[in-house]
């Protein structure tokens, strides 16, 4: 049965259309929030939907196995929900871990576009264990730390002090869910980190291009790549750069590391605004 879903609404309003926005692994719907909120501001007949995928944010953790096909029946079945209550999902949107699940979902959701941001198709065996892994270490650091914090700043101080930025630390840190006062109250790190490791396993190890470029495939897809990130490699941009006009893929370049939302937000921000239909 696939994971019920917590999503939120962003809209003006009266939106005609719906944009489903998800998030990398370690985020979350609201990681994309004050993107929405300008891009609806831009385009008023626009609404955006923020899922937490499975395992993360406020949504159910699901059922294992822990994959990218099953993150997909769970968005599947949101849309279906969304459909219902009449608030049809005409674009989909993933960034990182949640490109390749929109990718995974593209043929059933069927979308006028599909966003991909800075996530490659490709199959990657062997990522997890790359040394310049920068999400495999910020789950070994996750993992070595402790699961209860009196403070978020002090998770956050401590994150900095095994490397991270500054910047990722306090976002890393918004998964410390507040502790209830009859528990001792603090916070504690919500995520299940085998599961989340399963899921970014899984993720490096599906092969994803049919869905990118097969002839079935609805809509267009825009893939957007970080300048300054390794995700989508040189291989990858030939391949992409090979592809018939027909194949309706579109490629955008933005100056940003692989955390798009957190370096570059008025640029993504502007070229949603002026690219969705």
């Amino acid at each position: 049965m696939p994971a019920r879903l917590h999503h939120d609404l962003v809209a003006g309003d009266a939106p005609r259309a719906w944009m489903l926005m998800t998030h990398g692994i370690y985020g979350s719907g609201s990681n994309w929030r004050a993107i929405a909120r300008q891009v609806v501001n831009r385009r008023p007949e626009w609404g955006a939907v923020l899922v937490d995928l499975r395992q993360h944010g406020r949504s159910d953790g699901g059922d294992p196995p822990h994959t990218v096909a099953a993150c997909a029946d769970d968005l599947a079945a949101l849309t279906d929900d969304l459909e219902r209550a009449g608030q049809p999902v005409s674009v989909a949107l993933g960034h990182s871990f949640g490109g390749k699940v929109v990718l995974a979902a593209r043929a059933r959701l069927a979308p006028v576009q599909t966003w991909v941001l800075d996530s490659t198709p490709s199959a990657r065996r062997g990522e997890w264990d790359a040394p310049d892994n920068s999400v495999r270490e910020v789950w070994e650091s996750m993992r070595a730390l402790a699961r209860a914090w009196a403070r978020r700043d002090e998770f956050t101080a401590a994150m900095v002090a095994r490397g991270h930025a500054p910047a990722l630390a306090q976002w890393v840190a918004m998964n410390l869910a507040p502790e209830p006062a009859d528990a001792g109250g603090g916070y504690r790190l919500r995520l299940d980190l085998d599961a989340v490791r399963a899921l970014l396993l899984d993720y490096y190890a599906v092969d994803l291009w049919p869905a990118l470029t097969g002839a079935d495939a609805p809509g267009d897809a825009h893939l957007v790549v970080a300048a300054r990130s390794s995700t989508v490699s040189e291989a990858d941009r030939a391949r992409l750069a090979a592809l018939p006009a027909d194949a309706r893929v579109h490629v955008h370049d933005v100056d940003a590391g692989h955390w798009l939302h957190i370096d570059a937000p008025a640029a993504m921000v502007d070229l949603l605004a002026t690219r969705l239909p």
